[in-house]
C-alpha cells in the first residue's frame, strides 16, 4: 500500500499511521552529532570495568567473562513497607517490589554487542536464561524483564557494553498488553498468536531479513520505529525455560547478525532500546506466550536524522514514514 493507511500491532490492540508518500519530504529538523570516540579496553573511571570502585563503595572483581550485580541504583526494591492508596478511584498507588540487576557481557569497555565473540554472546545469552529462571522462582517475582539501551542517544548511562534486568511483582504494562492479546487469539484459535503470524510472514517474505533453523529476524508489519525489529522463535518457546542448548546458540547468533546489520546499515554503532518479551513467572501456565524480543532504534534516514515520538504521536497515534517492508529490504541487503 503506498497511500496512507493504518497497521494494526496485534501484539499490543493498538494502531500505527503509515505514510509512504512522504518518506522524501525534505528534512529541516535537528541533527543528531555524532560522536565516535575511540573507546580503550579499559577505563579507570568506568564504574562497570573490572577492579574498579563502584558508585556505592564497591569494588567490581576481576572478571574475564560476564559479571552480574544488584544495580546500585534501583528502580525497584525487595522490601516495600508502604501501604496502598484508594481516595474514591481518584487517587490511587499500591507498592511494588522487585529486584534491579546489571550484566556486563565482557570485561572490555571498548565493545559492543555485535563487537562479542559468539563464545561471549552465549555466554551472556545464558546468563539471561539463568536470571529470568532464578528471579522467576523468587515467591514475589511474577515477571522479569531483561532488556539493552545502547547509546547515548537511548540514555545509555555507561558505554561499557551491559544490559539490565528488572523482576518485579506486577506485569508491566506492554507484557500486559501482549498477554491480553496472545490470550485472545489462542482461547479463539487455540494456536499461538505469533508462530500463525510468523508462518504468514515465511509464506510472503516481505520482511524477513534473516533466519536460521530455530529463530526468524523480520521488521513487524505494525513496526513503529523506522528500523524496528523482532527475533521470533520458529517453534513454540514460551520463556528462556523451554530452551535446548542449539536454541541458546542460535539465539545468539541472530542478535550478532542483526546488530552487525545495524552498525553497517548508517555506519556508526547504532543506538537502540532492546528487550526480551517472555512468560510471566506467576505460576501459572501460559499456553498463549510466545518467546520473542524487540529491538527499537531511533535512527530514521541516516545516522544523525533521528525519529521522534511528538505531536500527533503523543496525542494521537504512532505513525511513520518508510514502510516495514523497505526498512527490511533495506536491512536485509546490509
Amino acid at each position: 500500500m503506498e497511500n496512507p493507511h493504518r497497521r494494526f500491532n496485534i501484539l499490543t490492540g493498538e494502531w500505527i499511521l503509515v505514510s509512504p508518500h512522504r518518506s522524501d519530504r525534505p528534512w529541516q529538523g535537528q541533527s543528531e552529532k555524532i560522536d565516535i570516540p575511540l573507546k580503550p579496553k579499559y577505563d579507570k573511571d568506568c564504574y562497570l570495568c573490572p577492579g574498579n570502585k563502584r558508585a556505592n563503595g564497591e569494588f567490581n572483581p576481576n572478571y574475564s567473562d560476564t559479571f552480574v550485580f544488584v544495580n546500585d541504583f534501583s528502580a525497584l526494591l525487595p522490601e516495600n513497607q508502604e501501604e496502598s492508596i484508594n481516595e474514591r478511584e481518584l487517587l490511587v498507588a499500591k507498592p511494588e517490589r522487585g529486584i534491579c540487576k546489571v550484566v556486563c557481557f565482557s570485561p572490555d569497555h571498548s565493545l559492543t554487542l555485535p563487537d562479542l565473540s559468539e563464545k561471549q554472546l552465549l555466554e551472556g545469552v545464558k546468563v539471561w536464561k539463568n536470571e529470568y529462571e532464578n528471579l522467576g522462582k523468587k515467591e514475589f517475582v511474577n515477571h522479569v524483564q531483561i532488556f539493552e539501551n545502547k547509546g547515548s542517544l537511548m540514555g545509555a548511562s555507561n558505554p561499557h557494553p551491559h544490559c539490565q534486568i528488572w523482576a518485579q511483582e506486577s506485569l508491566p504494562m506492554e507484557s500486559l498488553k501482549e498477554t491480553k492479546q496472545q490470550k485472545k487469539y489462542f482461547d479463539i484459535h487455540k494456536s499461538t498468536l505469533l508462530l500463525d503470524y510468523l508462518h504468514l510472514e515465511k509464506q510472503k517474505s516481505e520482511r524477513i531479513i534473516f533466519e536460521n533453523e530455530n529463530f526468524t529476524v523480520l521488521v513487524p508489519y505494525w513496526a513503529v520505529w523506522p528500523f524496528e525489529t523482532m527475533i521470533l522463535a520458529n517453534s513454540n518457546l514460551q520463556s528462556f525455560s523451554s530452551f535446548n542448548n542449539r536454541q541458546l546458540v542460535d539465539f545468539g547468533e541472530a542478535i550478532s547478525i542483526l546488530t552487525k546489520k545495524y552498525d553497517r546499515l548508517f555506519n556508526v554503532s547504532f543506538p537502540y532500546s532492546s528487550g526480551i518479551h517472555q512468560s510471566p513467572t506467576d505460576g501459572s501456565p501460559h499456553p498463549e506466550w510466545q518467546f520473542h524480543m524487540h529491538f527499537y532504534p531511533p535512527l530514521l534516514r541516516s545516522a544523525t536524522v533521528k525519529k521522534f515520538m511528538v505531536g500527533y504521536e503523543m496525542l494521537g497515534n504512532p505513525q511513520r514514514d518508510i514502510t516495514a517492508e523497505l526498512a527490511a529490504e533495506k536491512l536485509r541487503n546490509v
